[in-house]
């Protein structure tokens, strides 16, 4: 044979090996948007945000009703999705990894609240296995795109397995200077002035799907888009604010506008795949670390006649953003893979945000890491349209919010089945900790607290509470003795000792748990 046939049927041969072990690993898209609701899609009931190229998607593939992130911020969501642990036990359980403070033990803050909360560790670990270290070990190009906010170096994507990492930037979102127009203050010298960085991401999206066409690939593409400061191209909020509606739930011009963004990026990441002849060998989640920030714009907005304007609605779901209520961590959930996953499915499986590792895994057909024991559950069988085995989820927030109503307080939850249980930490006026049950198929914005109705019921979901907190070694807030209120707390506690007839209110159910986790 001559050289140059040799040559080239050695090519040829190769390249089809290639192409055989990459149609065996498929490329994995994961899209996490960040602060997005559980009802800010046209897909997931919106009439007035526009989300074509995301309805899109929802459409080739499966759209779950019932998602959660394991926290109501950011931070510690993002954590759980790359080890597949409870934010509980990473310790990172609060949005403060940009901080110059490098902590990394857990414990209580020591202050003079009323409730001593905890002090959140403040970047990921290394010695925590991520599925980016798997993914690149068993041949995936791996890239990170987008915001972080799991700790600056030596703590950046590109210790945690990423091979690339764009913008690099440790920064909690695309606050400082112009926000989302360049030039960026988190990416100096980078962009056009005007620019927006959703547009940039998108880009670089693009190319990262077009160099890495003929291998298996894991882009992480984590959008800044819709984190505060509430910003958007001029034209989408002159879009917008023809369609709002004075008395619709979700009105704000802005906001829509920021969504747009997001929905056009997403548009473009699946045009990419379809241009570059590999959309069908790859899987593509898409999803949100928390819930929206439902309550009026406090920071900055490039348009001031919506300032006083609710950035959203989270409804039917209760509160949002920071909070143990549903609309904290109800999320959007769509997964597409053609030929693997049905399209037009929807699934009413209960699903979290710690699940997403061994998920991937079993699709990639990896085997578990020796040694790794997750907290989530692959929920592969459910895209399968196949029930799961688990019926039951936690999510533990250790902080006080901005205030201290609608669920913006230190507690741990519990879901199982259609019943949740909350326990607000030194939630009762004297000190003990607050249940409130709920049940969620006959009640999901939470209206009806079933404690005291159900304490049987309270006090069985409120020890997988207990169990939970002892097994991820959580912190646990607790009223704090120095306190200037403690007293009087006390005082309380020793009459209700001496009153046979004392009764905590109708409305609460307050069950006594010592602080080492156990009940009396």
């Amino acid at each position: 044979m001559a050289p140059t046939l040799r040559f080239a049927l050695f090519a040829f041969l190769a390249f089809l090996c290639g192409q055989l072990i990459a149609a065996e690993k498929p490329n994995i898209v994961f899209i996490l948007a960040d602060d997005l609701g559980g009802r800010d899609l046209g897909c997931y009931g919106s009439t007035f945000h526009q989300t074509p190229n995301i309805d899109a998607l929802a459409r080739r593939g499966m759209l779950f009703r019932q998602a959660y992130s394991a926290s109501p911020l950011c931070s510690p969501t993002r954590a759980s999705i790359l080890t597949g642990l409870h934010p509980a036990r990473i310790g990172i359980t609060a949005p403060n990894c940009h901080l110059a403070p490098v902590q990394l033990e857990k414990r209580l803050v020591m202050g003079r609240g009323r409730v001593l909360v905890a002090d959140s560790i403040t970047r990921l670990k290394t010695d925590y296995l991520t599925i980016a270290e798997v993914l690149r070990d068993a041949g995936w190009r791996t890239g990170h795109l987008g915001k972080w906010h799991l700790g600056r170096e030596p703590f950046s994507p590109l210790q945690h397995g990423f091979e690339s990492d764009l913008p690099h930037t440790p920064a909690p979102g695309p606050g400082g200077g112009n926000g989302y127009f360049a030039p960026w203050q988190f990416w100096p010298g980078e962009g056009q002035p005007g620019d927006h960085i959703e547009d940039r991401m998108a880009l670089e999206a693009e190319k990262f799907i077009a160099a890495n066409k003929d291998r298996p690939f894991f882009l992480n593409y984590w959008a800044f888009s819709v984190h505060s400061p509430w910003m958007a191209k001029d034209q989408y909020i002159a879009d917008a604010a023809k369609q709002a509606r004075p008395n619709s739930p979700q009105r704000n011009p802005v906001y829509a506008g920021m969504i747009r963004s997001l929905d056009d990026a997403v548009g473009r990441i699946v045009a990419a795949l379809e241009k570059n002849g590999i959309a069908d060998r790859t899987l593509i989640v898409f999803t949100s670390d928390n819930g929206a920030w439902h309550n009026v714009a406090k920071e900055a907005t490039n348009n001031a006649s919506y300032a006083g304007v609710p950035v959203t609605s989270n409804t039917p779901f209760r509160s949002g953003k920071a909070s143990n209520y549903e609309g904290g961590t109800r999320v959007p959930l769509i997964a597409v893979w053609p030929g693997k996953i049905a399209a037009g499915a929807t699934s009413d499986a209960v699903v979290q945000s710690t699940d997403f590792f061994p998920t991937l895994l079993d699709l990639a057909q990896l085997p578990r890491p020796a040694g790794v024991k997750f907290d989530g559950e692959s929920f592969a069988p459910a895209l399968r349209g196949e029930p799961l085995a688990r019926d039951t989820i936690f999510s533990h927030f250790p902080h006080s919010g901005r205030s201290d109503i609608d669920g913006f307080r230190p507690g741990t939850w519990v879901r199982r089945g259609d019943w949740k249980l909350i326990r607000f930490f030194a939630g009762n006026d004297d000190g003990t900790d607050r249940l409130e049950l709920y049940n969620l198929r006959e009640d999901v914005g939470e209206t009806k607290n079933l404690a005291t109705e159900k304490p049987e019921l309270a006090r069985e979901l409120n020890a997988l509470i207990t169990g939970f907190l002892e097994d991820t070694e959580a912190v646990i807030p607790k009223l704090n003795p120095a306190h200037k209120a403690a007293s009087a707390t006390q005082a309380k506690q020793a009459r209700r000792q001496t009153n046979k007839d004392s009764r905590p209110r109708a409305e609460e159910v307050a069950i006594k748990v010592s602080y080492t986790g156990e009940e009396p």
